[in-house]
């Protein structure tokens, strides 16, 4: 049975169709022809985006289907990771776009995880000022949180997704039956923002989780579980970009655990731990730095620090990272204003709070505890 959420905007509304078994309809669903779902518009032209690995397992099915809707497809394959999201693969994607002659009514279509969707979407921003773009995301980590709510952009070499637009897909179609292909290291980093929305946001998805024996795995969580994963996320997306599209308040809730966690990745180079793990890494320094700051218990910074291992993500820095590196990187964080870094911090489980009145000495004393291990 599918699900349709609304992402009710002021001039970009759209809708994510949570829709087993339906990559094979993508054509259906790009064309209008799904029963209760609202009508886009889209040309004939599509480029679909991908990197060699999804592409492989999934790419002829979305083609097949693309092609028999009637559109004209053309491909782009952009290499797959973290260390290729620069401006040099828009460029690449950008002559893709120029060969095939894709028109302002053409489309660009990203199959793949966050990283193809982010890339993806700024390209048909800023492709003849931007052009249709829909998300079609084949990992849990984009299925709940990358490819929704309009964020797209690449990587600086100083820092994570320093260049980028807020642009809105025209459709997000979400077909948890791929999951099963995903490797289980990245799985377990896409738990990391179920966990996300369980702290900021559900009471209820967090319990569920709890009471779940293991997270690891997509084998570890029943479908039942995972409509409800899928649920609960996309719903608390949806529901707060729908409130707070650009970030201006609200929407600054969503960075939880990814202050700190960007700057892990950045000064890794992107090839030691993925984004899951870095934000799992930077839920607990949050925790810890709201423990410091007595904004909430040790009981629930346990409950917390129990669920992130659970789902098989790391709990501690990686070594060789320096404190003081990690406090320059906060320094070139997007969300820096005034020259003070924003932190999301945990009040309880299900509500957060921001601020930028943390003392040095309160983070360093909190990051110096993830590097020794001590919670």
């Amino acid at each position: 049975m599918n699900t349709i959420i609304p992402v009710q905007l002021p001039q970009a509304s759209y809708e994510i169709a949570i829709a087993p078994h339906n990559l094979s309809q993508l054509g259906a669903w790009l064309s209008g022809k799904i029963a209760d779902q609202a009508p886009i518009q889209l040309g004939q032209k599509l480029l679909l985006v991908s990197n060699p690995e999804i592409f492989a397992i999934y790419g002829e099915l979305a083609l097949q289907s693309l092609s028999q809707a009637g559109f004209d497809v053309a491909t782009h394959l952009i290499p797959a990771g973290e260390t290729h999201k620069h401006l040099g693969s828009i460029q690449a994607l950008y002559d893709s776009a120029l060969s095939h002659k894709l028109e302002r009514s053409s489309t660009m279509v990203a199959l793949g995880g966050g990283v193809v969707g982010d890339m993806t979407g700024f390209a048909a921003a800023t492709w003849l000022r931007g052009i249709n773009f829909v998300q079609v995301p084949t990992s849990l980590l984009a299925m709940v949180d990358a490819a929704l709510g309009g964020k797209t952009g690449v990587n600086h070499p100083k820092g994570k997704n320093l260049i980028g637009a807020f642009y809105q897909p025209k459709l997000v179609l979400i077909d948890p039956t791929v999951l099963k292909t995903l490797p289980d290291r990245e799985f377990s980093a896409g738990m990391a923002e179920v966990i996300k929305y369980g702290i900021i946001w559900s009471v209820e998805l967090f319990e569920s989780l709890e009471n779940n024996p293991a997270l690891a795995r997509f084998s570890d969580v029943s479908p039942d579980l995972l409509s409800a994963i899928l649920n609960h996320s996309c719903r608390a997306k949806a529901d707060v970009v729908g409130k707070d599209e650009k970030e201006a308040g609200l929407r600054a809730i969503l960075n939880y655990g990814h202050t700190v966690g960007h700057a892990v990745e950045s000064l890794t180079g992107y090839s030691v731990v993925n984004h899951g793990e870095a934000v799992g890494i930077g839920m607990v320094a949050a925790g810890a730095i709201a423990l410091n700051l007595g904004l909430w218990d040790a009981k629930s910074q346990g409950r917390q620090l129990a669920l992130i291992q659970k789902a098989g993500l790391p709990t501690q820095l990686p070594p060789g990272i320096q404190i003081d590196a990690i406090i320059a990187a906060l320094q070139s964080d997007k969300k820096v204003n005034a020259g003070k870094v924003r932190f999301v911090l945990p009040q309880a489980i299900g509500s957060v709070t921001i601020t930028d009145a943390v003392p040095q000495e309160i983070l360093c004393q909190s990051l110096a505890n993830l590097a020794t291990g001590v919670e």
